[in-house]
């Protein structure tokens, strides 16, 4: 039996991190997440995830962790305070492989990129099914025109390259 679950908002996350740092933490009861997935027979059969993150929302439990990264200096919040991604595409390999993929726009520069997403699986809490999914991919900052650095005390980057995306979504039925 094929079922359409959609996202459960207030049980979704996603966290940007870097190599050295959690850049935001950022989760559903601020955030808007829009999406479906189908799943028969407890396979994931199609998927369309789309969210929208205000990041000058971040969770506060965070803020001591990232001292040397400023989201205003990293992502110019006052001038692009959202990060959107809308899938465009769902690829299924086997049953724990999925790709998506989607366009992604940080400080209004689109790009296409590609996320692996892996079912966790379904359980029941208080009488509610709900099915849990992990995102997750890997962009290059500069491509996004994340340019910001910050050295270390020897003179070092502190900051690499890539970040990665991490969304933790929950669908219910």
């Amino acid at each position: 039996m094929k079922t359409k679950w959609t996202i459960d908002s207030s049980q979704s996350d996603v966290m940007i991190k870097n190599r050295h740092s959690i850049i935001a933490y950022l989760d559903g009861t601020i955030n808007k997440f829009e999406g479906h997935v189908d799943i028969q027979d407890n396979e994931l059969e199609d998927a369309s995830i789309e969210f929208a993150l205000d990041i000058n929302n971040t969770d506060t439990k965070l803020e001591q962790i990232d001292t040397h990264l400023r989201l205003n200096d990293f992502f110019d919040t006052n001038e692009y305070p959202v990060i959107s991604f809308k899938s465009t595409s769902f690829q299924k390999v086997n049953k724990n492989i999925n790709f998506l993929k989607g366009n992604l726009t940080i400080k209004n520069i689109t790009k296409v990129i590609e996320l692996d997403a892996e079912f966790i699986g379904i359980n029941t809490t208080n009488g509610i099914e709900k099915a849990a999914f992990e995102i997750i991919g890997k962009i290059n900052r500069k491509d996004f025109g994340l340019k910001y650095n910050s050295f270390t005390q020897t003179g070092g980057l502190a900051i690499g390259q890539d970040i990665k995306l991490i969304a933790n979504l929950e669908f219910t039925a």
